[in-house]
């Protein structure tokens, strides 16, 4: 196996490299500075020439309110990039795994956790890119896996755990919104199990969040509770907080897909977020 890794900066991309380099597979990880995903030629070269077997494509624009204002870019990276890696991957005759979003889902029509093929109907910009790009991906190849996560957080980059405790050295008070319900994901749980992924030639969808769910104003209690910080928290809801990009009430994602395909589920994100804390506060 030969892995090339987009979005090595970030978050998802960084913890990937990382677990590839402890199973000793061989990986390169690139961004921005090393190709534009926009850059349909610079994509060929890329994937060409280093000739992986499998490309984990991690890198997208994940500025959901700016991209509200900057809905050209956001469609020319997370749609057009990912055609154009789809596209080498097509060439190279390698597999591609490729990261979308709860965003895809409205949620708003039920209070249950969403199937893999349920309906999508995204109420942004940035959710409607991550499933066109979903479609490009399907379009180019027939050896794709496409997993949706939720509520980010890793080691490498910014997330709401990071903004929440930078808030409390600057304010006594905090009002977080208490009515977006998902699951928080730590893309070291993912990164285990895209290396399990790739070697399985279990293609297809899947849902792979952290088990359990929670309000984003219980997530900053319980991200407090754990790092020992005393700051008071006061739940409101989202038309409290206006943002540019709507977000979806209900971000819960079924796991009956990681169960049918025998992955083992994320470990539940208290877990995650109590070792996550250990690791970034010491």
């Amino acid at each position: 196996m030969k892995v090339l890794v987009t979005g090595v900066a970030g978050q998802l991309g960084y913890d990937v490299c990382k677990k590839l380099d402890m199973d000793g597979v061989e990986n390169k990880g690139i961004d921005i500075a090393d190709c534009d995903l926009t850059d349909g030629r610079a994509v060929m070269d890329a994937v060409s020439g280093y000739g992986p077997t499998h490309v984990v494509h991690c890198a997208a624009y994940t500025a959901v309110d700016k991209a509200e204002s900057e809905k050209a870019l956001c469609r020319c990276v997370n749609v057009d990039g990912t055609a154009h890696i789809a596209r080498a991957c097509a060439k190279a005759g390698a597999e591609m795994m490729y990261f979308s979003t709860d965003y895809v889902f409205d949620g708003v029509s039920k209070e249950t956790p969403w199937e893999v093929d349920d309906p999508k109907k995204p109420i942004n910009t940035y959710g409607q890119t991550k499933y066109d790009g979903e479609l490009a991906v399907q379009d180019a190849l027939e050896r794709y896996y496409i997993m949706r996560i939720s509520w980010v957080f890793g080691l490498n980059g910014n997330n709401f755990i990071k903004t929440m405790l930078r808030l409390a050295k600057e304010r006594d008070e905090l009002s977080v919104v208490d009515d977006q319900i998902g699951a928080p994901t730590w893309t070291r749980h993912t990164a285990n199990l895209v290396a399990d992924m790739l070697k399985s030639g279990k293609y297809g969808v899947y849902h792979a969040p952290n088990m359990g769910v929670c309000s984003w104003y219980q997530f900053a209690k319980e991200i407090f509770e754990d790092a020992g910080v005393d700051v008071k928290v006061n739940p409101i809801p989202s038309s409290q907080y206006p943002v540019p990009a709507a977000r979806p009430k209900n971000s819960r994602l079924s796991v009956r897909s990681l169960d049918e395909a025998g992955f083992a589920r994320l470990p539940h994100y208290r877990d995650a977020l109590r070792e996550y804390l250990l690791q970034l506060l010491k």
